[in-house]
C-alpha cells in the first residue's frame, strides 16, 4: 500500500469517526439536521474509501478500513463518550488487529 492509498484509508477513517460522533450526539438529542449530517459525512467517507478500494481490492479495503475505524471509534468511544469497553471486547479488538495482520502480511514465494 503506498502512502496516497494509506492517505485516503486516514482520511476515510476520520470521516467515519466524526459520522459515528454526529450519530452519537443524534441518538442523544435527535434532530434530523444532526442525522442528515452524519449521513453526508458517511457519503464521504464511502467516496474516499472507493480508491483504497481501487488499488487494494474490495476484500482487503474492507478489512483495513474496519479494524482502522474499530480501534480509532473506540478510542474516541473512551475519550469523548467515557464509555469503557469490558475485556471480552477488549479481547475481540486484539483478536481483529491479529485478523488483519495476517490477511496483509507480505506473503512469501512459492515453495
Amino acid at each position: 500500500m503506498n502512502a496516497v492509498v494509506l492517505a485516503y484509508l486516514v482520511g476515510s477513517t476520520v470521516v467515519f469517526m466524526a459520522a459515528n460522533a454526529t450519530l452519537k450526539t443524534y441518538a442523544a438529542s435527535g434532530g434530523t439536521w444532526v442525522l442528515a449530517g452524519a449521513l453526508a459525512l458517511f457519503c464521504v467517507g464511502n467516496f474516499l474509501m472507493v480508491r483504497v478500494m481501487r488499488e487494494n481490492g474490495l476484500g482487503l479495503a474492507i478489512a483495513l478500513s474496519l479494524i482502522f475505524q474499530l480501534i480509532a471509534i473506540t478510542a474516541m468511544a473512551m475519550v469523548v463518550f467515557g464509555e469503557r469497553p469490558s475485556g471480552l471486547q477488549v479481547a475481540g479488538l486484539v483478536l481483529g488487529v491479529v485478523a488483519v495482520t495476517m490477511i496483509i502480511w507480505p506473503q512469501g514465494g512459492a515453495t
